[in-house]
């Protein structure tokens, strides 16, 4: 098998087709599509499709396309370290959108003075999804909320410890918890990700039943809602970090005893583990300059299901 197999594999998977693959493997397409019948002459199956327009990985040709990432990723940095290169290359990384706008952009700029060779790209979504990007090879890592089942496939190691954060209006900075959450509308982080069925299962847990007045599923336009004067909210500490909080109250909610964890998400077995290894530490440094709980480094990877 032939490493230029692979990466025309990749090529063809990443652009959805033969002729946008030719492009990036400097091949014309009837060269890609040699290729391709190359590599399922050696494997023994087909891998694409042939009833779909374009054509389309199926369950073999993606299994192979996992590999093919790993393989082609490992000989790219062996080539490197054995030629005295620097690392470099892409990092694909994926984050929730809490942690996407202040956590990661710092956390790059410390890689960058280590690896001036590495560029990124991010993709932010929810921590399922990622996680699941994670396995198939489609990114390299990825920073999700703790409470999420993790594959067996992937290992998830954490980067903060947060707060979660009531805020309200200023003026009602007198009232207690309980009086702001039971008096005082509710504005309601609705989506389907770990943070907003957290806050759902905290609330149940004291007997609140709030008055909504808003839901909306983006963290901004929750602290939006409360600097309105609408009502209350509970947020993580990194969204006021981002999110000009300044004209509301915010306390620790439960006098901080309810937070959330953040970690690492990557395949057990990476060729990128020294980069990542790096990344996590860059995470977990800048969680620390902007006051929020770093996780200790001898922390070990956790592989079972997170509760």
């Amino acid at each position: 098998m032939d490493i230029r197999q692979l990466q025309t594999l990749i090529a063809v998977a990443d652009t959805g087709s033969f002729s946008a693959a030719a492009a990036v493997v400097n091949l014309t397409p009837s060269a890609v599509g040699q290729q391709i019948q190359a590599l399922e002459g050696e494997m023994g199956v087909l891998l694409f499709d042939r009833n779909t327009r374009p054509r389309r990985l199926n369950a073999k040709g993606e299994e192979l396309l996992r590999a093919a990432r790993q393989v082609v990723q490992t000989m790219t940095e062996a080539r490197l370290a054995i030629s005295g290169g620097r690392t470099a290359g892409m990092l694909n990384f994926g984050a929730i959108r809490t942690v996407s706008m202040h956590l990661v952009p710092r956390a790059f700029a410390e890689m960058r003075a280590v690896f001036p060779d590495l560029t990124f790209e991010l993709t932010v979504g929810m921590s399922e999804r990622l996680m699941a990007d994670v396995a198939a090879g489609r990114l390299d890592a990825a920073l999700v909320a703790e409470n999420v089942g993790v594959p067996a496939s992937l290992s998830w190691t954490p980067v903060l410890t947060e707060p979660l954060v009531l805020i309200a209006p200023p003026s009602e900075s007198w009232r207690s918890d309980r009086s702001l959450l039971g008096d005082l509308p509710f504005v309601r982080y609705a989506t389907e990700v770990p943070l907003s069925r957290q806050i759902e299962t905290e609330l149940a847990a004291l007997s609140i039943t709030p008055r909504d007045i808003v839901a909306t599923n983006t963290m901004p336009s929750v602290i939006g809602m409360v600097q309105a004067g609408l009502g209350v909210a509970i947020v993580p500490k990194i969204a006021l970090l981002t999110a000009g909080a300044d004209s509301v109250h915010a306390r620790p909610f439960c006098n901080g005893a309810i937070t959330r964890r953040v970690g690492l998400v990557q395949r057990t077995v990476s060729s990128r583990s020294e980069v990542l290894a790096r990344l996590r530490r860059a995470l977990r440094h800048v969680a620390e300059l902007s006051g929020l709980g770093g996780e200790e480094m001898q922390d070990a990877p956790r592989m079972d299901a997170l509760r």
